[in-house]
């Protein structure tokens, strides 16, 4: 009998859901950041164990929604945890309780799908205080399993697996056996660009940009020709994503058309231009791209 089951990852920004995803998965499904708030839709990966079927859904992190594009972000994720059959509750260890973990807290803790407790970045954390924060988080969430791991090492992660394939429903499975995601590729395209923004800018481009695909073409000799376009809300910003004589954009346009063609399995023509449009996260268009409520 074949098993497959819904975990909705829940964490604060920057607490590692989407490395974890991935290394779940055992390939890139989602895109990773140092920059908070990089996840920007709910993006299912698929991770199989035996006859299991896991589906993970990475969520946008928890934290207070100002602008339109946060409300929406926000309201994702809450609405991830709907209908799962288990809550991957991930708390930055090396952080300990921020004020964006304690919101985080506050939302599930009350939930009614059963929960589990996993601690990231233990590598990093201080040792001393891992203990008296896993049992002050145990003693607020009641979860079913406390889970401590790194999911940029991989420490841990081998048996948090088994644990998630361990408690999925009977059923059959959800989806091909070799497909890793839910995502399309013209979605991930656009991940893979915004990644090499965020990568290669760091902190020197805020985190409102947005990256559009205007042109999607196969061509007669089984390349594929993406046109994109990067938004950004301020003149001042073109500079930095351009860079002298256009070597910055070059560069991320490199980077990124790599690994669309890796992706894709086929040879990549890849077309980047800067777009500067202040109000480019009020666009409607852009929403329904993600797969985001733009009514939130």
């Amino acid at each position: 009998m074949t098993k497959c089951g819904l975990v909705a990852v829940l964490g604060a920004p920057n607490a590692g859901k989407s490395t974890l995803v991935n290394a779940l998965v055992g390939q890139k499904v989602a895109i990773t950041s140092p920059k908070a708030q990089t996840t920007r839709t709910r993006l299912m990966g698929i991770a199989i164990h035996d006859d299991v079927q896991i589906l993970l859904l990475d969520t946008p992190g928890i934290f207070s929604p100002g602008r339109r594009l946060d409300r929406a972000m926000v309201k994702a994720a809450w609405e991830g945890a709907e209908d799962a059959d288990r809550v991957l509750v991930m708390i930055d260890a090396a952080a300990g309780l921020s004020k964006k973990a304690q919101m985080l807290l506050d939302g599930v803790a009350n939930r009614p799908e059963p929960k589990i407790l996993v601690l990231n970045k233990t590598d990093i954390a201080n040792k001393r205080e891992l203990l008296v924060l896993a049992q002050t988080l145990s003693d607020r969430l009641d979860p079913e399993a406390v889970f401590f791991i790194s999911a940029t090492t991989g420490e841990g992660v081998d048996d948090l697996k088994q644990h998630l394939a361990s408690v999925m429903p009977e059923g059959p499975w959800h989806f091909p056996e070799d497909q890793l995601s839910d995502a399309t590729d013209r979605m991930i395209a656009a991940e893979m660009t915004r990644e090499q923004l965020y990568n290669q800018l760091h902190q020197e481009l805020p985190y409102a940009s947005a990256v559009v695909t205007e042109k999607w073409e196969e061509r007669p000799d089984g390349s594929t020709a993406i046109h994109q376009q990067i938004r950004i809300a301020r003149d001042s910003q073109k500079g930095i994503v351009l860079g002298k004589g256009g070597s910055k954009l070059k560069s991320i346009g490199e980077a990124a058309r790599k690994e669309i063609a890796e992706h894709l399995g086929r040879k990549v023509h890849l077309f980047l231009h800067v777009k500067v449009d202040p109000k480019w996260d009020e666009d409607r268009e852009i929403y329904e791209e993600v797969g985001l409520d733009w009514s939130a």
